[in-house]
């Protein structure tokens, strides 16, 4: 009993929202609930678990301590992270890791590839691999795992920037653009393993990294808030004195920033998980229904488009180019608001309107991606095939595929003829997919399209 009391207390101490004080406390409630059932006839064994279970999920205590004592809230998210005993700390760590970032970033420069449009097609080559490359290490060092993981996330990364170095792609061409970008996906998904550690075949770790994406894309469009409010304040200052700053601002300030910003980002969200609650509901309660909106909308207005275009222009609805880049970017927002949705339900909670209408959500989703993919056609068929159009057909065809398991899903839960997990069983599976459409864009278009 005592074994497993210690083991229940070091547990609890290591959430940050609870203190040396609390888990006092709450060991002393939990030792009487345990006398106070022994004594009515359970065993020991018996004792504990009920005990637990009427103390309190951990998470749940957690966050009350944290609302309870808002005003230790910092010392709980920084201070008591910077004095670890063993070795260096989580911010130590990602201190370290942003600053080496940010060197990182400046280097180019000193070998003669400067920031501006001679050095831009190094930057579209190499950005993925410098900024998601110490990412990668932070959690290698802090998460821990297996070498045979580490050795096989770092060679990817020197894998990416030879293939990307040594391509003799087109200068400005469409190609290598595509290869850039894509290869964000291909080396988040490396850093994904670094996360999930050596539980990579497992559902609910690969849901952890999905939940980690969207808050640490969050954090980091909050820093990058607060950094544009810097330098806009930097350059109007030093303005107001005859000083132009606009250089130092282009060429160290916002570069180096971004750079420290990713590791920062992550650290931020693996220090607020356990003091306070996840954003994931709020965020999902609150974007469900304005997207929802936004989908039927777009139906609405595709529909009345189609009825007013001649016949003569060719079957494709939402033609323009630009519109249709839009379109996916929020058919992938919705996706992610569904999967953030998933990490943050409880499974065994009853069915209720939000569930309801995220089933509209997905349907309306479809609906539009199934528009957009009649205007892809039309343009391929219009325009003849390009590296641009091919990868965005790719991409919604993925999406397709996701969406229409997603609402079949969905639709089964809402009926009450499925499992939860399923749903979220389904999307995470696709992680391969995804893997291996972003690498066939970065290996294979290249020389399929000549370079161009």
């Amino acid at each position: 009993m005592e074994s497993q009391i210690a083991a229940w207390r070091e547990f609890a101490a290591r959430r940050a929202a609870i203190g040396a004080v609390d888990v006092a406390e709450l060991e002393g409630h939990l030792r009487d609930q345990i006398d106070a059932l022994v004594e009515s006839g359970l065993d020991p064994d018996e004792a504990f678990l009920v005990a637990i279970r009427r103390l309190g999920r951990l998470d749940d205590l957690s966050r009350e301590y944290a609302r309870e004592h808002s005003d230790r809230l910092w010392k709980q998210l920084v201070l008591a992270d910077t004095t670890a005993v063993r070795g260096p700390s989580r911010l130590i760590w990602a201190l370290g890791f942003a600053v080496c970032a940010a060197a990182a970033i400046k280097i180019p420069a000193l070998l003669g590839v400067g920031m501006d449009a001679s050095g831009s097609g190094f930057y579209v080559r190499n950005a993925a691999v410098i900024l998601l490359s110490f990412l990668a290490l932070f959690f290698l060092v802090r998460r821990g795992t297996r070498p045979v993981t580490a050795i096989v996330t770092l060679s990817a990364f020197a894998v990416a920037a030879v293939v990307m170095n040594t391509y003799p792609f087109a200068a400005e061409g469409a190609t290598q653009l595509l290869a850039g970008l894509h290869l964000f996906v291909v080396l988040w998904l490396v850093v994904g393993l670094a996360y999930v550690r050596d539980r990579w075949r497992s559902g609910p770790a690969r849901m952890d990294f999905i939940r980690f994406t969207g808050e640490w894309f969050v954090y980091l469009a909050l820093i990058g808030l607060g950094g544009g409010v810097l330098a806009g304040i930097t350059v109007g200052v030093f303005a107001a004195i005859g000083l132009d700053p606009g250089v130092f601002v282009a060429q160290w300030l916002l570069p180096c920033g971004v750079a420290g910003a990713v590791v920062v980002a992550a650290w931020l969200v693996e220090a607020k998980q356990s003091v306070i609650e996840n954003i994931a509901p709020v965020l999902t309660k609150v974007f469900t229904p304005l997207f929802t909106a936004l989908l039927l909308a777009l139906i609405v207005a595709g529909l009345i488009q189609r009825s007013l275009v001649p016949p003569d222009r060719g079957p494709a609805v939402f033609g323009e180019r630009d519109l249709l880049i839009i379109f996916d970017l929020v058919l992938l927002v919705v996706l992610g608001l569904l999967l953030y949705s998933l990490s943050a339900r409880v499974p065994d909670a009853p069915v209720g309107w939000f569930d309801r209408l995220q089933l509209v959500m997905v349907v309306a989703a479809l609906a539009v991606d199934l528009l957009v993919l009649v205007a892809m056609i039309g343009r391929i068929g219009a325009y003849g095939a390009s590296p641009n159009k091919l990868a965005s057909l790719g991409l919604n065809l993925i999406l397709l595929a996701n969406l229409a398991g997603a609402a079949w899903l969905q639709l089964r839960f809402v009926r009450h003829r499925g499992r939860f997990a399923t749903l979220e069983n389904w999307q995470t599976a696709y992680v391969p997919v995804y893997l291996a459409w972003a690498a066939a864009v970065v290996i294979v278009f290249p020389p399929a399209f000549g370079w161009i």
